[in-house]
């Protein structure tokens, strides 16, 4: 009798049901990848769906024909160097909707020269490392994540080949200058007036501050030469005036 209930169960679970309950026990590498949904595309390469089955790490066995990966909606908090070298024609990466707050260098070894777009947004990522995203030439999205902007997060930006409109979406959600409204803006944008560095405004306001400087001085300059040419001219004038006095025929004697 409990072998047919137990046979009756299982005909009336769905079988992506029993999957994710087995990842759910075991956290097994190796059967997770049985988990995921593989789809195979006209030209040969696998999209391969992996979203919402709790992972916390990446799973084993993954295709070398994968060229769409989907591992949103799970619970990665780091990513190990070299996790996707075997993914030579991996062209689309979503890691959005997880934990990462810790990135290892090398962990996109191998993804330069085919991967063109990577979501790592709404994670706990706060700082952009060139050892880990160094040599990316994608469009990604690094929304919703609590970035600090500071010092390394300024040196970082000229050493990162990301798609501008990428880079734009980096907006600091904490920063060295708490009290003067970097928190809530891009990235890109806090740089160009401020050096994180040093905590000081950039050059450019610098040189308006000389401009503004240079413009008083002239302005100082032109007031002196007025007033001294004018007592010039009044010193003559009045020169003129006693000249005619003195030529005055019907001046007293």
């Amino acid at each position: 009798m409990s072998c047919s209930l137990t046979l009756l169960l299982l005909l009336l679970i769905p079988p992506s049901s029993l999957q994710g309950a087995a990842l759910w026990r075991r956290g097994n590498r190796v059967s997770s990848i049985n988990a995921c949904q593989q789809t195979e595309a006209a030209d040969g390469g696998l999209t391969v769906r992996c979203s919402g089955l709790r992972l916390t790490q990446i799973p084993a066995g993954l295709s070398n024909h994968t060229s769409r990966l989907f591992l949103n909606k799970n619970r990665l908090r780091s990513l190990p160097a070299f996790c996707f070298s075997d993914l030579f024609l991996l062209d689309e990466l979503d890691l959005s909707h997880n934990q990462l707050s810790s990135l290892e260098p090398g962990c996109f070894s191998g993804l330069a020269s085919s991967l063109r777009y990577l979501d790592l947004s709404s994670n706990q990522l706060t700082t952009l490392d060139p050892a880990v995203l160094g040599g990316l030439q994608v469009q990604a999205n690094l929304s919703q994540n609590p970035w600090l902007c500071d010092c390394s997060m300024q040196m970082s930006l000229p050493q990162l080949d990301l798609d501008l409109s990428s880079l734009e979406k980096v907006i600091c959600q904490t920063s060295d200058l708490p009290n003067l409204g970097a928190v809530g803006l891009p990235l890109v944008v806090l740089v160009q007036d401020w050096d994180l560095c040093q905590s000081v405004r950039r050059s450019t306001d610098f040189l308006t501050l000389i401009t503004m400087l240079l413009w008083f001085v002239m302005l100082v300059s032109y007031l002196v030469h007025y007033i001294r040419h004018n007592e010039v001219v009044a010193r003559r004038h009045m020169e003129y005036l006693k000249f005619l006095e003195s030529r005055d025929p019907f001046r007293p004697q």
